[in-house]
């Protein structure tokens, strides 16, 4: 069986507020990876983890088949990155900013990031400090995709740009996936961003995965049900992992082997990204 891009197993970090603990995933090449949690459950902890910005405690990270741990300083110029908080000199001109990052990578590709640049509208001749916050999001953009880089992580990259704009990034970022060399994790909180985009999603929630699955695995295990208040008592109220409740009524998500109490007086519906992300976080997500 062929060994999945990136691999990570049973990774901790510890902080003193704060824990990652026994997280595990694999990201097979050729598939998207839609990284989800509320803010604060670990996920840019985890990223920063996987990129070598903060040291763990435990576990193990595999790219490529190889210890990312002990050959990060290698394996990671195959890995592009782009932060939810992009910083640049404000002083310097976008274009001796790209000349300085493309120093450090041999899989960089010059013609490719002045199309970049000239299909996302930026001057390569603007300093960085001129840039609004969603520019330099752009331009961290160009930095990563002018590269051949086989893993893409990003972390919330759709934040602050407009609807029509993202619109078209996603579609270019399936575009590098045709092959099963190149693989991306991408981490938002904007789960529409993901919906019947991302191949598969891994839900963190206070610092533990509470489920890596594909998109269609995961329609098939939950479910939405909205019915009446008087619904809802003790044995109930225990089916559910997640309750949103009105006067009027409520939504829950339950596993789909739970949907047959309510078949006859609720409404069961498929669930969005978003229902399982809010419901899980109203809830005790570590039953799952």
């Amino acid at each position: 069986m062929t060994e999945p891009l990136l691999c990570v197993r049973g990774l901790a970090k510890r902080f003193k507020a704060f824990a990652l603990e026994d997280v595990s995933f694999e990201l097979p090449g050729g598939l998207m990876m839609g990284l989800i949690g509320a803010n604060g459950a670990g996920k840019t902890t985890l990223i920063k983890a996987i990129l070598g910005l903060v040291p763990v405690q435990s576990g193990a990270l595999r790219f490529k088949g190889r210890d990312l741990l002990t050959e990060g300083a290698e394996l990671r110029r195959h890995i592009a990155y782009v932060p939810d908080e992009p910083r640049f000199v404000p002083e310097m001109r976008l274009d001796a900013i790209k000349t300085a990052h493309a120093r450090f990578f041999p899989d960089w590709d010059d013609a490719r990031w002045s199309q970049l640049m000239a299909e996302f509208g930026l001057d390569p001749r603007a300093k960085a400090g001129t840039l609004s916050m969603g520019m330099k999001t752009k331009f961290a953009l160009t930095l990563a995709l002018a590269r051949e880089a086989e893993l893409l992580v990003l972390d919330e990259p759709t934040t602050g740009l407009d609807p029509v704009f993202r619109r078209d990034l996603l579609k270019e970022l399936r575009g590098l996936i045709q092959d099963e060399s190149h693989a991306i994790l991408f981490s938002t909180h904007i789960t529409s961003d993901l919906e019947d985009r991302a191949d598969l999603v891994t839900l963190l929630h206070q610092g533990h995965v509470v489920f890596s699955l594909d998109q269609d695995s995961l329609r098939e295990q939950w479910a939405l049900v909205k019915g009446a208040p008087e619904l809802l008592d003790s044995e109930t109220r225990a089916r559910f992992v997640g309750l949103r409740e009105t006067p009027v009524g409520f939504e829950g998500l339950a596993r789909m082997e739970h949907v047959n109490a309510f078949k006859h007086d609720a409404l069961v519906e498929r669930p969005t990204l978003e229902d399982i992300l809010v419901l899980m976080g109203k809830g005790n997500a570590h039953v799952c």
